[in-house]
C-alpha cells in the first residue's frame, strides 16, 4: 500500500490534469457542457420517481429525496467503473511512450467522477429546499461515507482496469454487472421492502454498507451506528487492498497487451 500512496502523491498533478482532461473530453462539443453533471441524475430521478413513486407507488414520503440520497453516490460508483475499466487500454499509446506510474489512469478516472458527484449534490440541495424537506445537520457527516465509497470505487477500478487489459470483453461485462448490481442494491427501495427470508442475501452486497450512510444522513437525518461506520470503511479498505494487489501484480505487463 505504501507504493499506492507514494505514487498517488508523487503524480498528484498529473492525476488532476488527466481528470480535468477526461471531463473536458466527455463534454466536448456539448451545448450544456458541465450542466450534464447536474441534469443526468436529475432526469434519471424524474423517471424513477414517476415509475416507483407514482405508478408502482412505493409508500415513501418525499420519494425524490429518498431516491437521490442513494442514486447520486451510486451514479458516481457506476460511472467511475465504466470509465476506469478502459483507462489502461485507452492510454496504451501514452504508456508505451512515457515512463509513468500505471495507477494514475484508473485513479484519474475516479477523481474526474468525484468532481461530477460533488457537483450533483447542488441540485439535490435545491430540490430539498423547494420541497421544504429538512436540510439535516447530518449532511456534515457525509465526508465519512464518501471516504468509504471512494476507497471501494478505487479498488474496483484497479481490479476491472487490470482484467480488461487481458480480456477486452470485461468492459461489456461491467455494464451488465452494474445493471444487475443496481437493482440488487437498495437504491430505489429500502431493505425493509425485501422479505425477511431473503434479506440475508442482500446484506452480502458490500454496497449496502458503503451507501447506507448517505441515506441516513440526507434523508433520515440520522448518524449510523459505530458498527455501520466500521463496515462502510472496512468494505472500502478491503476492496482497495484486493484491487490494488491485482493491479500491482500485473502492471508491468500492461505495455505488452495494450
Amino acid at each position: 500500500m505504501g507504493e499506492l500512496f507514494r505514487d498517488t502523491y508523487r503524480y498528484r498533478e498529473l492525476i488532476w490534469a488527466l481528470a480535468l482532461k477526461e471531463l473536458r473530453v466527455r463534454y466536448k462539443r456539448s451545448v450544456l457542457g458541465f450542466l450534464w453533471a447536474l441534469l443526468n441524475p436529475a432526469l434519471l430521478m424524474v423517471v424513477l420517481t414517476l415509475v416507483f413513486g407514482t405508478i408502482m407507488r412505493f409508500s415513501i414520503d418525499h420519494y425524490a429525496v429518498f431516491l437521490l440520497s442513494m442514486l447520486l453516490p451510486w451514479t458516481f460508483f457506476s460511472q467511475s467503473l465504466a470509465y476506469s475499466v478502459e483507462s489502461i487500454v485507452g492510454n496504451g499509446d501514452l504508456l508505451k511512450k512515457v515512463r509513468v506510474a500505471r495507477l494514475v489512469f484508473p485513479v484519474a478516472a475516479v477523481v474526474s467522477n468525484i468532481i461530477n458527484f460533488l457537483l450533483s449534490l447542488l441540485p439535490l440541495m435545491l430540490l430539498i429546499v423547494l420541497m421544504r424537506f429538512p436540510l439535516h445537520w447530518t449532511w456534515l457527516y457525509l465526508p465519512i461515507p464518501m471516504v468509504g465509497l471512494f476507497l471501494f470505487t478505487t479498488g474496483a477500478a484497479f481490479f476491472f482496469a487490470t482484467i480488461n487489459v487481458f480480456y477486452r470483453d470485461v468492459s461489456h461485462i461491467v455494464q451488465i454487472l452494474l445493471s444487475a448490481w443496481f437493482y440488487f442494491s437498495p437504491v430505489i427501495y429500502s431493505l425493509d421492502f425485501v422479505p425477511a427470508k431473503y434479506r440475508w442475501a442482500f446484506q452480502l452486497n458490500p454496497m449496502v454498507y458503503v451507501l447506507n450512510g448517505f441515506r441516513l444522513g440526507i434523508y433520515y437525518g440520522m448518524l449510523p451506528s459505530p458498527q455501520s461506520v466500521v463496515m462502510s470503511v472496512a468494505c472500502g479498505v478491503i476492496a482497495l487492498l484486493m484491487g490494488f494487489a491485482v493491479f500491482r501484480r500485473y502492471q508491468n505487463s500492461f505495455v505488452y497487451y495494450v
